[in-house]
């Protein structure tokens, strides 16, 4: 019996330590939802830690910032020139010269306008019905020199010129009669319909030799 006793009593003693640490495990799971349900304000705030506000007030001005940045770049890129067109530059020309109408005007509404554009100038005349010449000009009245007679801006100008001359006497609507190879062939006959003359029909009356002369005899080398 006696040592039944002697066994049973550490056992006992055992037992209280346990009784008495279960209430504190009990109690800091219950101080741990406390501390969770208290507002991220209440909370102290540990040493070095960012406060919770700042973040959410850098952002906003953050986001403000990007939106000035990018509306900013398109103004610092600077804008390349284009090259001025064709259009551009007789626009420049017309509003340059403008077309006053002659002391003796002939009054002709309707003529016809002769292209000849050859390989070293362009030369543009304007009649009437008849044949009688109205208005008349070349590369170098314009004030074209060399090889430059026969580039296709000398054609421009030589029409332009040549028609101011005629729709000083009241011409409005021509018919436009090409001849010759030449490269002012079709800038000549634009910059009539860009001056204001109403193109009614385009012809090609360049001559075509068809078994006609009899060729010269062959070079001996």
């Amino acid at each position: 019996m006696a040592d039944e006793t002697k066994k049973k009593t550490p056992a006992k003693k055992e037992a209280k330590p346990a009784a008495e640490k279960a209430p504190a495990n009990e109690a800091a799971p219950a101080e741990k939802v406390e501390q969770a349900a208290k507002p991220a304000e209440e909370r102290p705030a540990k040493k070095g830690a960012p406060a919770a506000e700042a973040p959410a007030a850098a952002k906003p001005a953050d986001a403000a910032a990007k939106p000035a940045d990018a509306a900013a770049k398109p103004a610092d890129a600077v804008a390349i020139p284009a090259a001025p067109t064709a259009a551009e530059l007789l626009g420049e020309d017309l509003a340059a010269k403008k077309i006053v109408k002659a002391k003796h005007a002939k009054n002709i509404s309707s003529g016809i306008a002769n292209i000849l554009a050859t390989f070293n100038n362009t030369q543009v005349s304007i009649t009437d019905a008849h044949g009688n010449l109205i208005g008349w000009s070349t590369a170098g009245r314009v004030g074209f020199k060399g090889s430059r007679k026969s580039t296709a801006y000398a054609a421009q100008q030589v029409a332009q010129d040549a028609a101011r001359q005629a729709m000083a006497h009241g011409m409005k609507e021509v018919e436009v009669r090409v001849k010759g190879p030449g490269s002012g062939r079709e800038s000549a006959i634009r910059a009539l319909q860009a001056i204001g003359l109403e193109i009614s029909t385009i012809k090609d009356v360049t001559p075509v030799p068809h078994n006609g002369c009899r060729p010269r005899k062959k070079r001996r080398v």
